[in-house]
């Protein structure tokens, strides 16, 4: 016989009823700014609806009058002590980028550039892994340091400088953004674009609108984010992917990549469908290439393929695709590139309305074991176990034991 169904509180839809009705607003008049039926929304708000979808989270944050973070209640507060010790290390972060500017710095001695450059490369790698508390480990000392280079030297040694910088600055906000601090991701990001700006180097300041993009993106500021966008891609657009260097070809795909996402949240299927063929194109001439961990390439275009399926609702037919693939996820080479694309697959099949959420679980469970520190802190990750949860029809090990890795246990 099938369990009685549980208790579980919906989080999220109780904070869109609880700010909806302060505003004094309708159902109704929500519904329509966020582009969803007065039903839907409602079913949203009991808890009888999750949200497996970041734009319709982004929506009705929009429609609301708040941020998504105000919905989310991001950053969440650590459940273990790897969360506790990954969001430690984004305050210092924080002071760095408060505390330098591109011309100004503290009066303090650094170390020699080509060992801020190791430490910054070291650092986008494990990030590039998920691994936020050791990419994070001393990162606002980095910064501080690589902005006294940038800061004290000229020539050559700035530039070197404000190249390791932009790339630290990426790191900071690939590790904001994941643990759930979407004002820090932005600041850091902002800085990242600045010190490319300096250089000169269309290539780098591309890999930096992208992570500005996906930052503005994730706060709901979409239409910032398509500019950002859009404006980095100017330089890089006729990039040459057949060339000996890639850098710029492989810094347009990924925006091309980034403009199709906030497409798809858009509602415009035809501009999503036309920006990631153009990725695609790309990438088949490109190769599988990692500059600056960003993992551009065949594989990662079809990872995004998928998260892009999913923001249009089309997520299981392309899932199903995805996985017909042999070795479909062994081309990405980074753990987050691979945690990512199995979350997706699970939020692709969660939208069968149960018919696949077997095939769901499983790929949740597996971009946990992949990345903890990625998922744990993802609120559609909450949203999606919880879902899954309510629809199981008898006690499930996997469901309950993600559940209390994700920190979403409910009540009763």
């Amino acid at each position: 016989m099938p369990r009685p169904e549980p208790h579980h509180p919906a989080v999220i839809g109780q904070r869109v009823r609880t700010i909806r009705r302060r505003r004094g607003l309708s159902q109704a008049v929500i519904a329509g700014h966020a582009q969803i039926t007065k039903q839907y929304l409602s079913l949203l708000e009991k808890g009888e609806r999750r949200f497996e979808r970041r734009g319709l989270l982004e929506d009705l944050a929009d429609a609301l009058g708040c941020s998504v973070a105000d919905l989310t209640g991001q950053p969440y507060l650590p459940h273990d002590r790897a969360s506790a010790e990954a969001l430690a290390t984004l305050p210092p972060i924080s002071v760095a980028l408060a505390e330098c500017t591109l011309d100004d710095a503290p009066d303090l001695p650094a170390r020699p550039l080509h060992v801020l450059e190791h430490l910054t490369r070291t650092a986008n790698i494990h990030s590039a892994d998920s691994r936020y508390t050791i990419a994070g480990h001393a990162l606002g000392d980095l910064l501080t340091e690589l902005h006294i280079h940038a800061a004290t030297t000229r020539g050559d040694a700035r530039r070197r400088a404000l190249a390791a910088l932009t790339e630290a600055c990426i790191v900071a906000c690939g590790s904001a953004r994941s643990l759930g601090n979407i004002d820090l991701a932005i600041a850091s990001a902002r800085r990242g674009q600045d010190a490319a700006a300096l250089l000169n180097s269309p290539a780098l300041a591309g890999f930096a609108g992208m992570s500005a993009a996906g930052a503005l993106s994730r706060l709901g500021a979409r239409r910032r984010a398509q500019w950002v966008s859009d404006t980095a891609l100017a330089d890089v657009a006729e990039a040459d992917p057949s060339a000996d260097d890639t850098t710029a070809a492989e810094a347009a795909g990924m925006l091309h990549l980034s403009a199709a996402m906030t497409a798809a949240k858009n509602h415009q299927a035809g501009e999503a469908i036309a920006r990631l063929q153009v990725a695609e194109e790309l990438a088949a001439v490109t190769g599988e290439k990692n500059t600056l961990c960003y993992s551009f390439g065949p594989a990662n275009a079809m990872a995004w393929s998928l998260s892009i399926a999913v923001e249009l609702g089309s997520g299981p037919e392309r899932a199903e695709v995805i996985t017909r693939q042999p070795g479909y996820d062994s081309r990405l080479t980074t753990a987050d590139r691979r945690a990512a694309l199995h979350f997706d697959l699970a939020r692709g099949y969660a939208q069968a309305e149960g018919a696949r959420d077997r095939q769901a679980v499983v790929h949740l469970d597996t971009a946990d074991r992949i990345a903890p520190q990625r998922i744990r802190h993802d609120p559609v990750a909450r949203e999606l176990v919880t879902q899954l949860d309510t629809r199981a029809t008898r006690p499930s090990w996997e469901l309950t034991s993600l559940r209390h890795r994700l920190g979403a246990t409910a009540p009763g």
